[in-house]
């Protein structure tokens, strides 16, 4: 028998509290995950926290230095599976996928940060293996950073149009895009 949907909560770590990422939408995000996490863990479904291991120096979220622990209210519990990667993708350089598979789950609810970039590519990936996809829209966010726009003179991105053109991208080919309230009926 297949296992119930697994929650993949992505890189929601003490690390994107760095200045440099500069400004972020959805401040909720994280108690929005919190709830999507007791939710999951008051029914033994299976959770998989994925934390991100930069190897770029100096980076908030390289373990030399670097912020790399769980958010606290997101925190894994002894015996949850936490799994590092050092790329965007939660599939690449894990056994995420084997992991899935051999607990037999054919879906899996997603969320955490940054939506554009580990969080849109971990997406892609599992659509792309095959599984059924929800991502809880408000249970992650964008950062400003990582948005180079100096093909376009240097003007910033708004976080929260770069949020919602990642949403909009994913939704309908790679996930079907929904609230945390959605996730929880």
């Amino acid at each position: 028998m297949a296992s119930p949907r697994a929650l993949i909560l992505i890189d929601i770590q003490q690390g994107f509290d760095a200045p440099v990422w500069g400004a972020r939408n959805n401040p909720g995000a994280e108690a929005n995950a919190a709830r999507l996490l007791d939710h999951w863990r008051a029914r033994s479904w299976p959770i998989f926290h994925i934390q991100h291991l930069s190897v770029t120096p100096g980076s908030p979220l390289n373990p030399d230095g670097g912020r790399i622990d769980f958010k606290p209210e997101v925190a894994p519990r002894p015996g949850e599976t936490v799994l590092g990667k050092q790329v965007n993708s939660a599939f690449i350089g894990t056994d995420l996928d084997a992991r899935l598979r051999g607990g037999g789950t054919e879906a899996v609810t997603i969320c955490g940060l940054t939506t554009p970039h580990c969080v849109s590519t971990t997406t892609r990936m599992a659509a792309n293996l095959g599984f059924q996809v929800e991502l809880v829209h408000d249970a992650c966010a964008a950062v400003a950073a990582g948005a180079d726009a100096s093909w376009r003179g240097g003007a910033g991105s708004d976080p929260a149009l770069i949020h919602q053109a990642a949403l909009d991208h994913l939704h309908g080919e790679f996930a079907c895009v929904i609230s945390t309230e959605e996730a929880l009926s």
